[in-house]
């Protein structure tokens, strides 16, 4: 049988968080994976303290740990080392190896192959917690929180309640729907011949944590004439609280970090626009109550107090 998906996972500094997200890529977890032919690179890209591969023996993955030596601060080199080792037709990268997926982002994004020839597909974006991470750790979140949130709903037993304890990336978006077109995932589908040929993973994207590399990357896929974009609806991608280069910054801060970001993608694609002009194929369900955004939003709301009934 032939490799069908190959997980490309980029970890930096990540003990807590790796073990979760490797139990949302198992072959118990993910809907119809059980038969799926796939593995999942696991690139520790230079950790200080590099990843213990005891901390999820008991998990049932198919994956494959690669440590860089000497490595770049960016992700950038350790995309382009699980690529030119990935076997499967499809890639799925995720560069920010702390996200937990709901069950059915395998079967609903592998779907989108057998509808469309060519799609590049994307799952939502969302924070764990009841704010985005940048604002709420501010205001006390921290991993202690986090790890009662998640005990709370007894995940992983059942993930779509992940949407319980979870905030979609809203992307300066003043209302926020599954249509709304998406610019960036962290975890995002498509053919690894189609990757392979726009030559990876752009290496000049050279800051920490990569600056503007995930825009980069997704921006250039779905604008070949050739692909099909594709959001995945009732299905999300959830940021565990680490130390990341931009989420944990303050707002100043994180300010000053955007516009080096900024001005560094406009010297290397001589283009101010960050986002792709194309227009996205909708794919999906709604698992659960719990699933749908605007509901989400309005709990959100109503507990920060900007919402009365």
């Amino acid at each position: 049988m032939s490799m069908k998906l190959s997980v490309i996972l980029i970890s930096y500094d990540m003990a807590r968080e790796i073990p979760r997200t490797l139990q949302s890529l198992s072959r118990g977890y993910q809907q119809g994976a059980l038969d799926l032919a796939y593995e999942v690179l696991l690139v520790d890209n230079g950790s200080p303290e590099p990843l213990n591969e005891a901390t999820w023996a008991d998990v049932d993955v198919p994956v494959r740990l690669i440590r860089v030596q000497d490595a770049s601060p960016s992700p950038a080199g350790a995309i382009n080392i699980a690529l030119q080792e990935a076997q499967g037709d499809v890639i799925c990268l995720m560069i920010d190896g702390a996200h937990i997926l709901t069950p059915g982002a395998f079967r609903m994004a592998l779907a989108s192959y057998q509808a469309f020839d060519n799609p590049v597909v994307a799952i939502r974006y969302f924070y764990l917690g009841m704010g985005e991470q940048p604002v709420s750790i501010i205001q006390g979140y921290d991993q202690e929180v986090e790890d009662k949130l998640l005990e709370r709903i007894q995940w992983p037993v059942e993930g779509y309640r992940l949407f319980e304890i979870g905030t979609p990336l809203r992307s300066g978006a003043s209302r926020l729907t599954w249509f709304n077109r998406m610019f960036e995932a962290n975890c995002l589908f498509m053919k690894r011949s189609l990757f392979a040929d726009l030559g990876g993973a752009d290496e000049r994207f050279n800051y920490p944590g990569g600056g503007f590399l995930n825009l980069d990357i997704f921006k250039r896929l779905v604008e070949v004439p050739e692909v099909t974009p594709v959001q995945i609806i009732g299905e999300g991608s959830f940021h565990q609280l680490h130390g990341g280069t931009t989420t944990n910054s303050s707002g100043e801060q994180r300010d000053s970090r955007l516009e080096k970001y900024r001005k560094q993608y406009i010297q290397i694609r001589e283009c101010e626009e960050l986002v792709a002009d194309v227009s996205f194929v909708y794919m999906g369900h709604m698992p659960t109550t719990a699933s749908n955004i605007t509901a989400v939003e309005r709990r959100r709301a109503r507990q920060a107090g900007e919402l009365v009934d």
